[in-house]
C-alpha cells in the first residue's frame, strides 16, 4: 500500500510539469527528460504566463525572481511585492495550486544594487490512503515549497548580474509508524546566477529599449526519498531572452519578446535505447548506474551531448517562448504568447493571453492559458497576481499626511 501511494503521489507531481503526451510515430521516440520536484518549473506569475511563459529579458516587476534576478538593479520602484496564485491541473482536481510571494528592496545610495526574496508553496491537495479497497487509510497534504534570496547590482549603466540561494523541501512520500521507514521527505539547496543587458536606440525619431537577458537556474543537489536509492536531478535550466519595445504613439508602447529554455539534465538511459539480449541489459545497466552517480555539475555539461538520438534530440529539449505586451501608459497592459515543446519531449503547447491594470500603489494582473490539444489538462489555467509598488504606497501617503 505505502509504495503505491508514494508512486501515485510522484507521478501526480510529474502531471504539473509535463503533462502532456505524445502520439508518437511507432519509433518510441517519446523520451523527455525527467527531473524531481518538479513544480519549480511552473510558472507563477499572470504576467510572464499571459506571453507564453516567458520574461527573461521583459522590464524588470516584482516577480523576476523566477525569470531573471539581476533585471532588479533596474527597477524602477524603490520596492515592491507580488502575491501570485494558480489553480493548477484545475480541468482534473481542484485542490492543487502554486502560491508564490515576491519582492524586492533597492539598497545603496546609487540605485545600483537590489536584495530579493520569494517563497513558493506547491499543494497536491489531500490523497487518502487505503489498505484495501473501500477502507479510508491516511489522509495526506503533500506538497512541495521553496523559499529563496537573491542580491543583484549593475556592473554598467547597461549591464546587471544576480545571484539567487534557495531551499528546497519536497514532502511527497509518508511513513507508518510501523513500517520502520521515516523518509517522508526530501530537502535540497540551489543557486541562480543570471545577467541583463538593456540598451535604448534610436530608430526614426523614436527611443526604443532592446533588452537581452540569461538566467541559470536551480544549480544544485540531487533530492531522494529512498535514502539516495533513487535521486532526481533538480530542474537545472538555462533561459536566453530577448525583448524590443517601441513607441506606437503617444503613451503607447509594444514590446515583444523571445525565450528559449533548455533542461541542463542528463537525459536518462531506456532500455529501448541498447540490443538485446544479455550484453544490451548489462550494457543498460551500467549507464543506469552511471546516471544516478553522476553529479549534478556532471550532469549540466553532459546534458548538451547525451541524448540518444544525438543533435537532433538535443535540439528537440529546446523549449520556445513568443509573446507581446501592450502597455497604455503604464497603467493598461494586453498580452499574449504562444509556447512550444516537441512532441517527443513533452508537447506542451499553448497560448496564453491575459490583461493588467495599474494605479499608483497596486497592479492586478490575469492570464489565460489555452492548450492546442483539448485533452491537455493544462487547458484553461488560470493565473492572478497583486502588486504592490511600496513608491506609490509611500506617495499616497505622504499626500493623506
Amino acid at each position: 500500500m505505502k509504495v503505491t501511494s508514494r508512486i501515485f503521489i510522484f507521478l501526480l507531481c510529474a502531471c504539473a510539469a509535463m503533462p502532456a503526451f505524445a502520439a508518437g510515430d511507432g519509433k518510441n521516440e517519446f523520451n523527455p527528460v525527467e527531473t524531481g520536484v518538479t513544480s519549480l518549473s511552473i510558472a507563477p506569475d499572470a504576467r510572464g504566463a499571459s506571453m507564453g511563459d516567458l520574461g527573461a529579458a521583459t522590464d524588470p516587476d516584482a516577480n523576476s525572481q523566477f525569470w531573471n534576478p539581476s533585471k532588479y538593479a533596474f527597477a524602477y520602484s524603490q520596492a515592491a511585492v507580488s502575491l501570485n496564485y494558480t489553480p493548477w491541473l484545475r480541468k482534473l482536481v481542484n485542490d492543487i495550486f502554486l502560491a508564490d510571494l515576491s519582492g524586492y528592496y533597492k539598497i545603496g545610495s546609487n540605485d545600483n544594487q537590489a536584495i530579493s526574496a520569494s517563497l513558493r508553496y506547491f499543494s497536491l491537495g489531500e490523497v487518502s490512503t487505503s489498505e484495501e479497497p473501500g477502507i479510508v487509510g491516511q489522509s495526506l497534504n503533500p506538497y512541495e515549497m521553496s523559499i529563496d534570496l537573491g542580491y543583484s547590482r549593475k556592473l554598467s549603466e547597461k549591464f546587471s548580474m544576480g545571484v539567487v540561494f534557495r531551499y528546497i523541501y519536497s514532502a511527497l512520500g509518508f511513513s507508518e509508524s510501523y513500517a520502520g521507514d521515516q523518509n517522508t521527505g526530501a530537502s535540497a539547496f540551489s543557486a541562480d546566477i543570471a545577467g541583463y543587458y538593456t540598451t535604448y536606440p534610436i530608430i526614426g525619431r523614436n527611443e526604443c529599449q532592446w533588452s537581452w537577458g540569461w538566467n541559470i537556474s536551480n544549480i544544485g543537489s540531487k533530492v531522494s526519498f529512498d535514502g539516495g536509492e533513487n535521486p532526481a536531478f533538480l530542474p537545472t535550466n538555462l533561459r536566453l531572452g530577448t525583448t524590443f519595445m517601441f513607441p506606437l504613439a503617444d503613451y503607447h508602447t509594444l514590446a515583444l519578446s523571445v525565450d528559449l529554455n533548455k533542461l541542463l539534465v542528463p537525459t536518462k538511459p531506456r532500455r529501448s535505447d541498447f540490443p538485446d539480449g544479455v550484453e544490451g541489459e548489462e550494457e543498460y545497466i551500467d549507464k543506469l548506474q552511471d546516471w544516478k552517480n553522476m553529479s549534478p555539475i556532471t550532469g549540466i555539461f553532459k546534458s548538451f551531448s547525451d541524448a540518444p538520438g544525438g543533435a537532433k534530440e538535443e535540439l528537440r529539449e529546446i523549449t520556445m517562448s513568443f509573446g507581446a505586451e501592450y502597455s497604455y501608459n503604464q497603467q493598461f497592459f494586453l498580452r499574449a504568447g504562444y509556447y512550444y515543446e516537441n512532441e517527443y519531449k513533452g508537447n506542451r503547447q499553448y497560448f496564453g493571453i491575459g490583461a493588467g491594470f495599474s494605479l499608483n500603489v497596486v497592479r492586478l494582473d490575469a492570464s489565460y492559458m489555452m492548450a492546442t490539444a483539448q485533452t491537455s489538462p493544462l487547458d484553461q489555467t488560470l493565473r492572478f497576481s497583486l502588486t504592490f509598488d511600496m513608491d506609490g504606497l509611500r506617495d499616497l501617503m505622504g499626500k493623506r499626511r
